[in-house]
């Protein structure tokens, strides 16, 4: 796989930043809308090709340099983030 490039898709209520080549999706990190202004982060998924490359966390840091422009706030369910967020202190400012 060459250069990492995050994507982004969102349906109103529910989406995900994810990472595809060809047609298939690598990772993502899922997330649905709990008003206006609060996300929740359901799950994180990681290619087994991938393991190790700290693509679960630019998947997370992606998030959050979009939810810091939204001013959205962020409860991670997913136990992943919730682990990453505990780890980095410079990303829990977007923290519910």
């Amino acid at each position: 796989m060459s250069e990492i490039k995050i994507q982004h898709e969102y349906d109103g209520k529910r989406g995900s930043f994810y990472l595809e080549e060809g047609a298939k999706r690598f990772a993502e990190m899922v997330y649905v809308m709990a008003g206006p202004k609060k996300m929740i982060i359901e799950h994180t998924e990681v290619d087994d090709s991938l393991q190790g490359q700290g693509v679960g966390l630019k998947l997370l840091k992606e998030l959050v340099d979009y939810v810091r422009k939204e001013e959205i706030k962020v409860i991670p369910l997913c136990p992943f983030a919730k682990a990453m967020f505990k780890k980095k202190e410079e990303l829990q400012d977007v923290l519910n």
